[in-house]
């Protein structure tokens, strides 16, 4: 087997003599390594040369191929040549030494390519992230809340939020955009405490009460942002938790408005008066009960218990409580129309219920010549007003559905309907006394409590 100094005009020149399948020249500076031509075959011009390598492993004859001579110079054949070599010398198989050596590449290349996917999924997804709004999370938010969350609860973070310059349900006017509308369309990521300093700021300067429920139910917000998979990583910290935030929208002013013992009578006066039934005597029941305005509005027939003379209202503390059904209230209640299952029913609303009576009590109120009093202040003027028949403060808390104060009220006291009902009868007729409205003859008032049998 001749040996030469292997150069490009030789490995040119190098054919396969005729009628042999192939040939070898082999390279005298690297053992082993020798330039392979084939006759030349059909639909081809030139010969096949490529670069093999020939030696010898526990006494058997092992031929690798390196690569067709166009692909690889001559130095770059004798390198990889000598590199078998060396591996033969200590016992390795060149070829298993090439695929692992593959294989090693393939699983680095994999590697290589999932990590590079991973870095595209992830800027994917934070590009994905840096588009989500304070909207779209909200919108999450409530869907997630609203099984737990009571109607009320549910319609403030939807009226919060919402964009302004929709019809209203009544008049002509557009609604404004809630307080934080402005908030809505900007990046959760980007909302950080100087935005929302600034925001409250804004806000506090036309509707500081707005503005400190806006921040109350932001905080919450963001605190179920910071524990969910979608969004802890938009949100650093709690934006809205800031003391600077706080003091912007400012502490809430202790309203007062409520009816004096005096006013009762001009009070009942213009409110008997209004035109619709309905409102009116959810208006009076409002006062005589001391409950929340949108419990009343949800009283259904089935929570009025005519014989054993209680209401059933639902309850923001307890879910629901049980008061007194006095005799006034109880024949106002008689009085109402039978409409659906609404006891303060209303053909005109959605709902089937009384949805806004501040109108007619506004009205009322400024027919009667008494300054301002909101819904919420004849609540508050049913717990003022039960001073000047001593009622003890248990009893009026229990009856308007405030929660227990103290050791005692929590743990000891649970008053029976019966002692609640002596105590909002004396209230009652207290105040139908001042207000010089003339209780209902025996035989028209309400059903007295049934005797058990």
């Amino acid at each position: 087997m001749a040996k030469i100094r292997l150069t490009a005009a030789r490995i040119a020149a190098f054919t396969c003599e005729p009628g042999k399948a192939q040939d070898f020249l082999w390279c005298e500076e690297a053992p082993g390594l020798a330039v392979r031509v084939t006759p030349t075959r059909k639909g081809k011009t030139e010969p096949t040369k490529t670069y093999i390598f020939q030696g010898k492993l526990k006494r058997q004859v092992i031929r690798i191929a390196i690569g067709d001579v166009a692909t690889y110079t001559i130095k770059e054949a004798q390198r990889i040549a000598n590199k078998y070599r060396a591996e033969i010398d200590h016992g390795q198989d060149p070829r298993a030494v090439r695929q692992d050596a593959l294989s090693a590449e393939q699983a680095a290349r994999e590697a290589r390519e999932q990590e590079e996917a991973g870095a595209k999924a992830e800027t994917a997804a934070q590009e994905r992230r840096a588009r989500i709004t304070v909207g779209m999370a909200w919108a999450d938010y409530v869907r997630e809340k609203e099984g737990g969350w009571s109607a009320h609860h549910l319609r403030a973070h939807v009226k919060l939020i919402q964009e302004g310059g929709l019809p209203r349900k009544r008049g002509t006017k557009e609604t404004k955009a809630g307080p934080l509308a402005a908030l809505s369309p900007l990046p959760l990521a980007t909302l950080d405490h100087d935005r929302v300093e600034a925001w409250a700021k804004d806000e506090a300067t036309t509707r500081p009460a707005s503005a400190r429920l806006g921040v109350r139910l932001l905080k919450a917000f963001l605190n179920w942002c910071m524990e969910h998979k979608d969004y802890a990583a938009l949100v650093a910290g709690n934006a809205a938790s800031s003391k600077k935030v706080t003091k912007a929208v400012g502490k809430p002013k202790v309203k007062k408005d409520l009816l004096q013992k005096e006013q009762l009578m001009v009070w009942f006066e213009a409110v008997r008066a209004v035109g619709n039934p309905v409102i009116a005597g959810y208006l009076q029941s409002l006062l005589l009960l001391g409950c929340r305005r949108e419990e009343l509005t949800h009283l259904r027939w089935t929570d009025v218990d005519f014989t054993w003379l209680s209401l059933r209202l639902g309850d923001k503390v307890e879910d629901e409580r049980v008061v007194p059904l006095t005799p006034y209230v109880a024949g106002l209640i008689e009085a109402l129309p039978r409409r659906n299952e609404w006891v303060f029913s209303s053909l005109a609303a959605q709902s089937g219920r009384l949805a806004e009576p501040r109108y007619a009590h506004n009205q009322a109120v400024k027919n009667a010549g008494l300054p301002h009093l909101t819904l919420h202040g004849l609540r508050r003027s049913f717990a003022t007003l039960s001073e000047w028949i001593e009622m003890p403060a248990g009893i009026s808390a229990q009856i308007q559905g405030h929660a227990p104060q103290g050791v005692r009220e929590q743990n000891y006291i649970r008053r029976p309907l019966d002692l609640l009902r002596m105590w909002h009868i004396k209230i009652e007729e207290w105040m139908l006394t001042q207000a010089g409205v003339m209780p209902a003859a025996e035989d028209d008032a309400a059903p007295e409590l049934a005797t058990a049998a």
